[in-house]
């Protein structure tokens, strides 16, 4: 199966879309058990909720179920949140915490899941936003992302609907962190955090270099604002979508607009 599906824009936002696959290959779908079959840490629709919000936006987007290998741990194993509870680079749980695998992978099978699909995902995404930073002077990376919004085993009480990250301000100009809280701090209705319970991954992380003229900001949208229903059927409500989506194209549209400001 193809891993990564790119579509090259004309703008200087690169859109990252790790999590939104659902591909599991026959022989590794068969050693899921019926709780990891039931892919349900999925970012259920998000590809869709950004779909033409910003025509000019390029998309990179792993087809690929995290359950596979996870596009957005560090290839090494190392947490990115030490002391937390978290899922690795081959999951073994599920984000409630429970077991997914009747045969879990081991270190040599993991290493070969990384090598076919995390690491060919992330040649496309460095490639991708190269190839923008040469023709604007700059990219920025957003990295689109969507959880249910009450998982005792990750974090307390219930997530906010935006989830701004940064890693504390390091992976892009703080005009960008700035004008993405503003927006969604002045979005009626809804609830924002900057650097709270997520602070992005390790992609943003690991593509944040403002000092290269390559930013990189992740928006984990609590599934509430965009799903029927967080826990099952995860289907994708047009109605709560049409709300968000104004946001969100608001958003985008103000990085595009500020990355010629930014150039290094």
């Amino acid at each position: 199966m193809m891993a990564v599906e790119v579509h090259e824009g004309s703008c200087p936002i690169v859109l990252g879309l790790p999590h939104t696959g659902t591909l599991v290959p026959d022989d590794i779908f068969a050693r899921l058990n019926a709780r990891g079959q039931s892919l349900s840490d999925t970012d259920w629709h998000v590809h869709t909720l950004y779909e033409q919000v910003l025509p000019g936006a390029s998309t990179v987007r792993a087809t690929f179920h995290r359950y596979v290998v996870d596009a957005n741990r560090d290839p090494s194993g190392v947490s990115l949140y030490p002391g937390q509870n978290t899922t690795g680079l081959v999951p073994l749980t599920d984000f409630d915490g429970t077991p997914i695998w009747e045969e879990a992978p081991d270190a040599d099978e993991i290493e070969v899941r990384r090598l076919a699909y995390h690491a060919v995902y992330h040649a496309a995404l460095e490639a991708e936003l190269q190839r923008v930073r040469d023709i604007h002077g700059i990219a920025i990376l957003y990295d689109c992302h969507s959880i249910r919004s009450v998982i005792p085993h990750l974090f307390e009480g219930t997530l906010p609907d935006f989830n701004i990250g940064t890693n504390l301000g390091t992976t892009c100009a703080p005009e960008i962190e700035a004008a993405v809280a503003e927006i969604c701090g002045g979005a009626g209705g809804f609830t924002s955090v900057t650097n709270g319970r997520f602070k992005g991954g390790w992609t943003t992380r690991h593509y944040g270099r403002p000092e290269e003229s390559l930013h990189a900001i992740q928006m984990e949208l609590a599934q509430s604002t965009h799903l029927h229903d967080e826990t099952e059927g995860w289907g994708y409500d047009p109605i709560k979508a049409a709300r968000l989506r104004p946001v969100l194209k608001t958003i985008l549209e103000t990085l595009a607009d500020l990355a010629p400001k930014l150039k290094g």
